[in-house]
């Protein structure tokens, strides 16, 4: 495997990457692979739509129940025309 620096990362960064990384149990350089391995990741991107996506990224925070919500049929609207 290749190895690489990446040099001139802002301060601010480095600490979102480091906290992202304790989040995640993981080192700031695994975090990093894990990142630029989604973002390059063209096979997923083409076969996984924008809901599972959104569900791949959050599922390992948990699910929430939510109610059922009764919902009404659609009122006819007379725009007086």
């Amino acid at each position: 495997m290749a190895v690489m620096t990446i040099r001139n990362i802002d301060d601010s960064l480095r600490k979102r990457l480091r906290l992202r990384a304790a989040q995640h149990g993981r080192s700031m350089e695994e975090e990093a692979r894990d990142i630029l391995r989604a973002a390059l990741s063209t096979e997923a991107s083409l076969s996984v739509d924008a809901g599972q996506t959104i569900h791949q990224r959050f599922a390992r925070l948990g699910g929430v129940d939510l109610p059922v919500v009764a919902r009404e049929a659609i009122r006819d609207v007379d725009f007086g025309g």
